[in-house]
């Protein structure tokens, strides 16, 4: 039975997932929690892994840990995508199984589901037809871990569980404008224009894609939720299960930053999938629903930005 008291360790507890699951079990009262950096723990060392989990024994995993990046990353760097998300996720669910561990969360990706599946996209639509050609190479990797979980679930009958989240973004985001996703990429882009005498701001495409955008802290909530509840099923989309056009999503961000400038489209650019919306109805079957809204997660992101603007970490592959 998972309590307060219950060893959790967190894999990529610095980055913006891990670091919200940190904060949210802390201000539930969980105090037992565990994390090593990158420096200290590599995941891609099966070795290392197995010696680490050995010595600290915890009752659950999460998963929070990936190599992560934009179409352009995934893109140039295929193999290590490919390759290095399975290793970090082999190494911690073979190890999870080997040692009995209580329960182990995986956290994977919207991007697992086919290229044109129907909206919104739900569980069983997994592995139906083609993926994304763009982002293949991570989905395959997540995929694996997915089915991972569910054999170990059926095998072995274990709380092994998938939790795949929608386009997420808040404390702690990446706001590299070469690497990061759309919502804080455009943050950044209205704020340096604001400062630079409300100068406009060009943004790729149309604006008439829709997306959903879910706040990190929500995902935690999520993640909280799977921890403390045992779930009958395997595979669990988490979103809002409501989306907005990027066109409506950037007049959004403009306003709570307080750009006054022009917005231009530049329809030379690439649009990319038309939609992409979860079906949340199982979570919300179980008793999990989004609190925060777009324009509040938004604030409390730029907020952040604002205060940590000095020492936010540019990323590079």
């Amino acid at each position: 039975m998972i309590d307060i008291n219950s060893k959790i360790y967190i894999a990529g507890h610095k980055g913006m997932v891990g670091s919200a699951i940190w904060r949210t079990l802390t201000e539930k009262g969980y105090t037992n929690l565990i994390g090593a950096s990158s420096q200290e723990l590599d995941l891609k060392d099966q070795k290392a892994v197995q010696d680490f989990l050995v010595k600290t024994k915890p009752d659950v995993i999460i998963d929070a840990a990936a190599k992560v990046g934009g179409i352009l990353a995934n893109n140039d760097f295929p193999y290590q995508f490919l390759m290095e998300n399975m290793q970090i996720q082999n190494n911690l669910i073979s190890q999870a199984h080997q040692l009995d561990v209580e329960k182990f969360i995986f956290l994977g990706s919207s991007c697992i589901y086919p290229k044109l599946a129907p909206q919104p996209l739900k569980e069983e639509y997994l592995l139906t037809s083609a993926l994304e050609t763009t982002n293949e190479w991570y989905a395959v990797a997540k995929i694996t871990g997915v089915k991972l979980c569910e054999a170990i679930r059926k095998q072995f009958q274990k709380d092994f569980v998938s939790l795949m989240p929608t386009n997420l973004y808040g404390i702690h985001d990446n706001f590299d404008l070469s690497s990061s996703h759309v919502l804080p990429a455009m943050i950044r882009k209205f704020h340096e224009a604001k400062n630079s005498n409300n100068a406009p701001v060009i943004l790729w495409g149309s604006g008439k894609p829709m997306r959903e955008f879910l706040f990190v802290d929500d995902l935690a909530a999520a993640v909280v939720f799977a921890l403390e509840n045992e779930l009958p099923e395997h595979l669990y989309n988490v979103g809002t299960g409501e989306d907005l056009t990027i066109k409506e999503l950037a007049t959004t961000i403009q306003k709570i930053v307080g750009h006054t400038g022009n917005i231009i489209w530049d329809e030379n650019k690439p649009d990319g999938t038309p939609r992409k919306l979860l079906d949340v109805s199982k979570m919300h079957q179980i008793g999990w629903k989004h609190q925060v809204n777009l324009e509040e997660g938004i604030q409390k992101t730029y907020d952040w930005f604002l205060k940590n603007i000095e020492t936010l970490k540019e990323k590079s592959y």
